[in-house]
């Protein structure tokens, strides 16, 4: 919100400074609630988080492995089943356990808390739009919670079986064993998902920007091939480094960059259309 808008909000008799700072405290307070009530709520329901939710990817009955399975009898490809996952688990700490059941409880949380902690942060960002940018702006909770849980979706199902399959098959000599630390997988595990879930916010990004005029669509085209190699760079950095890896969520971004051009393009013939209406009535 500008601060002009503030200023203006004052003269008139509205909410002054330290009225929205109250107001933003608020939305604060009902956004970590919902974190928090959604945090204890996983932590409660340990066997489920942990044994299908968060160690589901580390075992060879879940459903991407067999889902691969299914497609490599299909396709005459037996390389596509994995059916062994030469890893073990550990925790090496005294508090390794108990951390890692918080940790992953505040993730499970905020994930599935998003929807509404984005919503009331938009409740106080909405008020200091003009009514033009807020018609722009429709459904934008519908539409980043939605990309957001493809990211964590892609993430989770795709990117993070691949990534463990990979790690737990890599092998330096034979005489050394993958055994990883508890604190280890989790990390991992919550870097992809939400890493994807960052990543797939691109087409609101692209909105945002054409919609202020700070990119267009024939800029994004030009920089298309710098963009190809900043993704590849962001995909090597947010991934374990592996090519298949870095590839399945370079993919789906790339795909998303089109996606912001094309949605660059309908902004401009939009604008276009209306300042070409002004003209006439203008003449008229």
């Amino acid at each position: 919100m500008a601060l002009d808008q503030y200023q203006e909000e004052e003269e008139e008799g509205g909410m002054s400074f330290l009225d929205h700072l109250e107001a933003l405290r608020w939305h604060l307070l009902r956004s970590v609630a919902a974190i928090l009530i959604l945090s204890v709520a996983a932590f409660l329901a340990k066997s489920f988080v942990f044994g299908v939710v968060i160690l589901g990817p580390s075992k060879v009955d879940f459903v991407t492995y067999r889902w691969l399975c299914e497609l490599s009898d299909y396709v005459g490809l037996p390389a596509l089943c994995i059916d062994e996952l030469p890893f073990t688990i550990q925790s090496r700490q005294m508090t390794g356990q108990f951390t890692m059941h918080m940790t992953s409880s505040f993730v499970v949380g905020f994930i599935a808390s998003f929807p509404f902690v984005f919503w009331e942060v938009w409740r106080f960002i909405s008020p200091g739009l003009y009514d033009q940018e807020k018609n722009a702006a429709r459904g934008a909770v519908f539409f980043v919670s939605l990309l957001f849980f493809m990211g964590a979706g892609f993430g989770y199902f795709i990117l993070s079986p691949l990534s463990i399959n990979f790690l737990s098959n890599y092998q330096l000599d034979p005489s050394i064993l993958n055994e990883f630390d508890i604190t280890s997988y989790i990390s991992t595990l919550t870097m992809l998902v939400l890493a994807s879930a960052i990543m797939f916010q691109l087409p609101v990004v692209v909105y945002f920007l054409a919609m202020s005029g700070l990119v267009t669509s024939g800029m994004l085209k030009a920089y298309r091939r710098h963009a190809i190699v900043v993704i590849l760079v962001l995909s090597a950095i947010i991934t374990p480094p592996d090519v298949i890896s870095q590839i399945l969520i370079a993919m789906p971004i790339l795909v998303l960059y089109e996606a912001g051009i094309q949605i660059a393009k309908r902004l401009e013939r939009k604008r276009a259309a209306k300042k070409a209406k002004e003209d006439i009535d203008d003449a008229l």
